[in-house]
């Protein structure tokens, strides 16, 4: 398996389970490789614990196994200004969309490094700007009905006046147009519904109920996390 298809992390967000009682358990039976890549497809056998008791019958599921990724929201308390980036995204333009969206950095987690590291590295990489503090947001699974990959979202210290126009790394094929708005108006962006994927979507909302908290809080030298 290549660097991308990491099976497991420490999870980010721990919280106690809302629900107690069964069911409780699933069991692999088996598992195929159907391709091996850049990404890789697997089909598990499986069987699971059913809410009424006992275990399910064996059935199938074919899972895109893509990595973990992390994405990162810079935002400057000085300036009170959110970067962000625009780059093209071939699954959009595979679904019918404009494939130029509006997003913000994001980069998979590669063997040896922990999420905090990779805010940092894509954050520098993607917009070009150094990163002070981190914040933790959420930690989410991206499409569990077919997809292992999970996403680590973090809120990033940065100094906004140095972005630059263009970022992004040519051997990768990155092509980044940078720039910044102040937070109110990105968070209009959520309003207008200019934003389309949902890491964006997420950190900009969790802007909107954070921001004041936020500002405040680095204004004064204090550590959030």
């Amino acid at each position: 398996m290549t660097p991308r298809h990491l099976k497991s992390i420490v999870c980010l967000n721990s919280g106690p389970l809302l629900r107690k009682g069964p069911p409780e358990k699933a069991e692999c039976l088996n598992t195929e490789s159907l391709y091996h890549g850049y990404f890789c497809v697997n089909r598990y056998t499986l069987r699971q614990q059913t809410f009424g008791g006992g275990w399910s019958e064996p059935f199938t599921r074919e899972v895109f196994e893509r990595g973990h990724a992390v994405a990162i929201l810079p935002y400057d308390p000085v300036s009170d200004r959110v970067v962000l980036i625009e780059q093209f995204r071939v699954g959009a333009l595979i679904a019918g969309w404009r494939p130029w969206l509006i997003e913000t950095a994001a980069g998979m987690i590669e063997p040896g490094e922990t999420p905090e590291e990779v805010a940092r590295r894509e954050t520098a990489e993607e917009t070009g700007l150094a990163v002070g503090r981190l914040e933790f947001i959420a930690h989410s699974l991206c499409t569990p009905g077919g997809s292992s990959e999970t996403l680590a979202l973090y809120c990033a210290e940065v100094d906004a006046s140095q972005a630059p126009e263009y970022a992004g790394l040519a051997h990768e094929n990155e092509d980044i147009r940078v720039f910044s708005m102040s937070a109110a108006d990105a968070i209009g962006l959520l309003e207008a519904g200019s934003v389309n994927n949902a890491s964006t979507l997420i950190v900009l909302q969790w802007l909107a109920l954070n921001h004041a908290r936020l500002r405040a809080a680095w204004q004064t030298g204090k550590d959030t996390r």
